[in-house]
């Protein structure tokens, strides 16, 4: 598998302080695996899908302990150099570039508008090892109150392209790598509280939309969404039992016309 060209997702993690109940819930709901966790890099324990490697989960380190939530990281060639590029657009670096063995380089970031998301440089760990397979990261939506913030930052440090979802009612974009859409962008209106902080939200992908929520709820998870049915999937938005958000989606279950999008105007 070859490294992910820049500006693509390709890994997410989450902390979890109790991580044994996240683990079950995952299990459960997504049907993922763990291997061993790690000692030596904190506990780091990954998730699998069918074998394959799709995410991971951690303990906080001490003194880090807050609101559980997924974390995305996007592909970088160098990530001190679009550290570099974090800061001049506006964006704030939260962790500084930082080696992790042989498996690569990270760094956790926030762009202007609040939104929290990683960066990664592969070493041995290039990332995802499925995507859009059932267990498996499908796709992210970076949910802010403030798009035009979001609209500028992310392609001035990632070579993305932006196209406006054309909707009145909807304020929705695509961030495309060439001619791919990679990620969402999502304008948080009024329906969520003030205390919900802008985030980036990770799309699991499942066999039965409505079976993964019964799951998920039965074991503890709010659904804030859904389940729905749209051009791209049936899908649905959830906390899961330690506040962390995220949500499943069912990509062959599909109904209506895929939306117009044109592209936006810097």
């Amino acid at each position: 598998m070859a490294v992910e060209p820049e500006g693509t997702p390709c890994w997410a993690d989450a902390m979890f302080t109790d991580v044994e109940g996240a683990k079950s819930f995952y299990g459960d709901v997504l049907g993922w695996t763990f291997g061993e966790s790690s000692s030596e890099f904190g506990h780091y324990t990954q998730a699998y899908a069918n074998g394959k490697a799709v995410a991971a989960v951690v303990p906080p380190m001490p003194g880090q302990e807050g609101q559980s939530a997924w974390c995305l990281y996007l592909a970088s060639p160098d990530a001190a150099a679009t550290a570099a590029k974090i800061r001049d657009n506006g964006g704030e670096v939260l962790m500084e570039p930082m080696q992790v063995g042989d498996f690569g380089s990270m760094a956790l970031a926030r762009d202007p508008g609040g939104v929290v998301f990683g960066v990664w440089q592969a070493g041995q760990h290039e990332g995802f090892e499925a995507r859009a397979t059932p267990g498996a990261y499908c796709w992210a939506e970076v949910f802010t109150r403030d798009p035009a913030k979001s609209d500028t930052f992310f392609p001035a440090v990632f070579p993305y392209r932006v196209k406006q979802m054309q909707d009145d009612a909807i304020d929705f974009a695509l961030y495309d790598l060439g001619a791919d859409p990679v990620l969402g962008r999502m304008k948080m209106t009024d329906d969520f509280p003030p205390e919900v902080p802008p985030y980036l939200n990770v799309y699991f992908t499942v066999e039965d939309c409505d079976a993964a929520v019964a799951k998920a709820t039965e074991r503890g998870a709010i659904l804030r969404f859904g389940p729905m049915t749209s051009p791209f999937g049936r899908f649905a938005a959830l906390s899961d039992p330690q506040g962390a958000s995220f949500s499943v989606i069912d990509v062959k279950t599909t109904e209506g016309e895929m939306p117009k999008f044109s592209d936006a105007t810097a």
